[in-house]
């Protein structure tokens, strides 16, 4: 089988892979999620028909209609059922979260623009944003590269005579588990000591969905009623976004190089990791450089000259 052709089928096998993948993940939420979905109905028909049946004197009509404001207002951030007029979603620092979220591409949801103006505005300001922050992301991670990937692998190379198959694998393990430590596990109990509702594993899973840029927006910081220090915490959980953001990406670019190294990439038919600065870490010494020519002056007698023609 020719190179070309091995890539097709494993590039076919890979969406193959993917599509079952899907289909699993399907299958797996439905099974979960709809029973408790019908449970869920089931109780707000039977709260209906009690208020209905214990107040005979509403109109039906005026009911529906004003369960339907209700959930369209609850779609865009404003609810009554609890006494949350004194937060704001569009003061200042929730303003100023909900523009992250929006160039980060997480998107809770919770918050979304009310006006035609609001929604032209966010896909103006999305189009350049996005692709900025993909921009800055990008640099900050590319300067972190040489001091944090390729130079404690080249050092653990050079102190332990370890393979580098084996020092990008001890490397990207201690790095993966760092991450997860310092940006889910301890993030997620400080989640779960300020948000009164939030569990551990709520929390836990609120990171994991943000920082994965999903954004389910079933749970989202600093909205529940009465928040200490609101403006100060959505401008914490922004910074704690942004350098999360950056350290996944990090993972991302870490893993590709181990891939590099492993193999994975070539037999994928993949583009492989080109690293700034590699060849400095690894090399020893330079190679001259062949466009460089020698300024020394020819010696008079191997000029040649029109006389030693042959004719």
């Amino acid at each position: 089988m020719s190179t070309s052709s091995r890539s097709c089928v494993v590039v076919l096998v890979l969406v193959f892979v993917y599509v079952v993948y899907l289909l699993i993940g399907a299958c797996v939420f439905s099974a979960l999620e709809k029973p408790l979905e019908e449970k869920v109905r089931a109780e707000m028909n039977l709260l209906k028909q009690q208020l209905i049946s214990n107040m005979s004197c509403i109109n039906i009509s005026t009911l529906e209609d004003l369960l339907e404001k209700l959930i369209n207002a609850n779609k865009y951030g404003v609810s009554l059922v609890q006494n949350t007029s004194e937060n704001s979603n569009w003061d200042l620092a929730s303003a100023l979260f909900f523009s992250n979220t929006l160039v980060t591409t997480i998107g809770y949801g919770h918050t979304t623009p009310l006006s035609d103006a609001g929604k032209a505005f966010s896909i103006a300001y999305a189009l350049i944003g996005v692709p900025f922050t993909m921009l800055v992301l990008t640099a900050c991670v590319q300067r972190l590269i040489m001091p944090l990937n390729l130079r404690p692998v080249a050092y653990w190379r050079r102190r332990f005579g370890w393979h580098p198959h084996t020092a990008s694998t001890v490397h990207f393990v201690l790095l993966l588990l760092l991450i997860i430590v310092l940006f889910f596990l301890l993030p997620a109990i400080v989640f779960s000591v300020i948000e009164d509702s939030w569990s551990f594993l709520e929390a836990f899973y609120f990171c994991f969905i943000s920082l994965c840029t999903i954004g389910l927006g079933d749970f989202v910081p600093g909205e529940q009623p009465n928040q200490k220090f609101r403006p100060l915490y959505k401008i914490s959980v922004m910074v704690y976004l942004f350098l999360g953001l950056m350290a996944m990406y990090f993972v991302l670019r870490s893993f590709h190089k181990l891939a590099d190294v492993q193999g994975w990439t070539a037999f994928f038919h993949l583009p492989s990791c080109d690293d700034d600065g590699e060849e400095e870490i690894e090399s020893t010494s330079e190679e001259p450089n062949v466009c460089e020519t020698d300024t020394k002056p020819l010696d008079p007698s191997a000029r040649v000259s029109y006389n030693s023609i042959s004719r």
